[in-house]
């Protein structure tokens, strides 16, 4: 069964909004495990835009479910990591001007480096994470640095699915699952934990989930945004329903 990986950054931006104390991350990424969530994902930036570290200090005291920290690859965020220990730890790429994250990490081209940062990570016991565009270049040059886990960035599958009015069958649409597909077999053939995630909501996610072998979404604004309404705990269970109601695509 695929397991729901929340994203709780924008209960966060929320709460910065006012420069105050609330809404609590750490209330929302409860409020995730008791709807369904296997795990609770933050990005904790260098301009600590939203998530702060004390929310993630807090998240792994608290947090009952997989902790994922999204981070760059820093020898700031590496030390922090490592002295919190999160299950997992992500390495993206980041950018000062960027509303969220634009791409993949570029794993290919700067192998030395993140090599060296997954080797301390594994070190402390921290599952290695890359967040990478579905590219098979990038998919080896994963699994030369030594991470455990691939996650595709699925973005430009969302867009297409939006530019063609949520048309599963449209070609451009299918071109983007496809390459997906194809990603997401050279990540397992290599002996990595294949993940997706990136712009992914109620309508999009579940031919995603159908991607034969894929382990984990990660899913966050559309779920903060349905939570508005109905609360964060109903609009995950919604979204389990969802992907638990999903068929695996043929190829």
């Amino acid at each position: 069964m695929i397991e729901l990986g929340v994203n709780i950054d924008h209960v966060a931006t929320l709460r910065q909004a006012r420069a105050t104390w609330e809404p609590d991350p750490v209330w929302a990424a409860v409020e995730a495990h008791l709807g369904g969530a296997a795990g609770i994902t933050v990005h904790l930036r260098e301009d600590r835009r939203h998530i702060r570290d004390e929310d993630v200090r807090r998240l792994k005291e608290t947090t009952q479910v997989k902790l994922n920290l999204e981070m760059a690859a820093t020898d700031e965020m590496v030390d922090i990591a490592c002295r919190v220990r999160p299950q997992m730890a992500m390495l993206v790429p980041e950018g000062r001007q960027e509303i969220t994250t634009e791409g993949g990490l570029d794993v290919a081209g700067q192998t030395a480096r993140l090599q060296e940062v997954v080797a301390r990570l594994t070190a402390a016991g921290i599952v290695a994470s890359v967040f990478i565009d579905a590219e098979l270049r990038q998919v080896e040059a994963a699994a030369r640095i030594g991470a455990q886990v691939c996650e595709l960035h699925t973005g430009p599958y969302a867009h297409a699915f939006h530019a063609e009015g949520r048309d599963r069958e449209a070609p451009a649409v299918r071109r983007e699952l496809e390459r997906l597909r194809q990603a997401g077999a050279s990540i397992v053939q290599q002996g990595m934990r294949f993940n997706a995630g990136h712009a992914l909501n109620y309508y999009n996610a579940q031919p995603v989930a159908g991607l034969p072998a894929v382990r984990e979404l990660h899913i966050g604004h559309a779920l903060i945004s349905r939570a508005v309404f109905i609360g964060l705990r109903a609009a995950v269970r919604e979204m389990k329903a969802l992907l638990n109601n999903t068929r695996e695509v043929v190829a």
